[in-house]
């Protein structure tokens, strides 16, 4: 969202208009968050905490190195993606962050030769191999549903909590996406009221790409249903349509959901 603009900058920018919170993309740091040294890493977070900034956590995880997936027919890929999927988890630590939102969908959708069960159990597989260096680093990471339009793994929450009781792992949990709940059958306050006791995480936006407040959906019901579960973790502005620009994006979604 804030292409162009340097990490301190941004920490400055949102820090005024009230913003507690950051999410980092690893990819717009570096190909490979091993291309990023402790000095780097720590400056960072400085530069963050000097604004009252927190890192809350990493996503859109696996847009690069390139070649990585979760259920790829051939094991060294699985392995060289758990490998990295471990250094983001040390590298959302050494920020200050403690979630990971996976998400990824073109390097989780099912492949041409293995079918879903397949697909399904080798990522099983994969996460279960990171989760041990998670809880090392108190950092959970947060499965994401996403639209049938963007992947074809896990579409539903309910699909993604059958993958969580499966695994059985305190960090791994839910998280949940506005823009994608709005794919689903239920309506967007009952998933959220069915599915509190897995949710780690929120994203904020508009099934049209932008930001809450920039459509028609109304975001009454939805923030009552999480004031009602009593979630009381981040609610975090997530756009993919940067227009008009990033000030207006983050000044007005602020302002909306500061309305409920």
């Amino acid at each position: 969202m804030f292409e162009g603009w340097a990490q301190r900058e941004v920490f400055r920018f949102v820090s005024g208009l009230g913003y507690e919170g950051v999410e980092i993309a690893p990819f717009t740091l570096a190909e490979s968050v091993a291309e990023l040294s402790a000095d780097d890493r720590a400056r960072l977070r400085r530069d963050a905490e000097k604004f009252g900034i927190e890192i809350v956590g990493l996503h859109w995880l696996l847009a690069s190195p390139p070649g990585l997936h979760i259920s790829h027919p051939d094991e060294s890929v699985r392995e060289r993606t758990a490998a990295y999927l471990k250094d983001l988890v040390g590298c959302c630590a050494n920020l200050g962050g403690n979630l990971m939102v996976f998400g990824s969908p073109k390097q989780r959708n099912v492949l041409p030769d293995l079918s879903p069960k397949q697909a399904r159990e080798r990522a099983i597989k994969t996460f279960e191999d990171v989760l041990p260096a998670a809880e090392a680093g108190d950092v959970t990471i947060c499965l994401e549903p996403l639209t049938s339009a963007e992947t074809d793994f896990v579409n539903t929450a309910a699909e993604a909590v059958e993958i969580i009781d499966r695994i059985g792992h305190p960090n791994l949990r839910l998280h949940l996406d506005v823009k994608a709940m709005c794919s689903e059958t239920q309506p967007i306050p009952a998933i959220i009221r069915e599915y509190a006791p897995y949710m780690r995480h929120f994203h904020a936006n508009d099934p049209n790409l932008r930001g809450p407040g920039f459509g028609d959906l109304d975001f009454a019901p939805i923030m009552a249903a999480l004031k009602d579960v009593g979630y009381d973790q981040y609610v975090s502005v997530e756009v993919f349509d940067f227009s008009p620009d990033p000030e207006t994006i983050a000044s007005k979604s602020i302002e909306y959901l500061k309305g409920f």
